[in-house]
């Protein structure tokens, strides 16, 4: 079964808004594995607008769940991840002033990038997945880069669902194949919500992972943290 990973960056935005420690991250992420999430994701980017670097070092030791961080390749970032030692690391493109992920890597022009930084990441013991489209070119090359798994970026997806679903999956069905026949384990992430996350797993049943946050904790203010994640998971089973 595709495995749930909870990214709780959306709590750590309400507590900055304030400021102080309310809501508790920490507790978060000891809920969400108490909740029976399969991992929690946390993205710490360089000025810390949501989960800081201190809340990585400080939730690392308190979950026995999968941890995985996600962040641009910086050098301040390579120490943090190699000094936490997370069970995954997933390397995104992002420039440090986007508001959130927005593409994939082009794994032909960055290859160089993306191996050397991987490698640090494997002497270290941690797995490692890249940020990438549905371009199967970057997919070929991502072989090369020595990633263990893609995460396949999902709001073209996302945005195109309510309007025509078979052809908004195929796409992603044709790269999953790709990263299927390459060898490679396949995550995926970006805004996959309660209407559409069940026809995208479907369609993928061989996911080994989704990281979903923005909209999970949006659902949990309605429907309550434990109950929204056993929703989501609910999702996963294949029948």
């Amino acid at each position: 079964m595709t495995k749930l990973s909870v990214n709780i960056n959306k709590v750590a935005t309400i507590r900055n808004a304030r400021g102080g420690s309310i809501p508790d991250v920490k507790m978060a992420a000891i809920n969400c594995e108490k909740f029976g999430a399969d991992g929690v994701t946390v993205h710490p980017r360089p000025d810390e607008r949501h989960i800081t670097f201190k809340d990585v070092i400080e939730i690392r030791p308190i979950i026995s769940t999968e941890f995985n961080i996600e962040g641009y390749p910086s050098e301040k970032f390579i120490d943090l991840v190699c000094k936490v030692k997370p069970h995954q690391v997933t390397l995104v493109p992002d420039p440090p002033d986007a508001l959130t992920s927005n593409s994939g890597w082009d794994t032909i022009n960055r290859r160089s990038l993306l191996k050397d930084v991987i490698s640090i990441f494997k002497d270290n013991g941690i797995r490692t997945s890249i940020f990438i489209d549905t371009n199967l070119n970057n997919i070929e090359a991502a072989v090369d880069t020595g990633t263990d798994r893609l995460e396949l970026y999902t709001e073209p997806f996302a945005s195109l669902y309510p309007k025509d679903p078979a052809k908004s999956v195929l796409p992603f069905v044709k790269a999953a194949e790709k990263a299927r026949e390459l060898g490679l384990g396949l995550n995926a992430g970006h805004d996959l919500n309660l209407e559409n996350l069940a026809y995208f797993s479907t369609n993928i049943p061989w996911l080994d992972e989704v990281s979903i946050g923005h909209a999970l904790i949006s659902d949990a203010l309605y429907f309550g943290l434990q109950n929204t994640i056993q929703m989501y998971k609910r999702l996963l089973v294949q029948t």
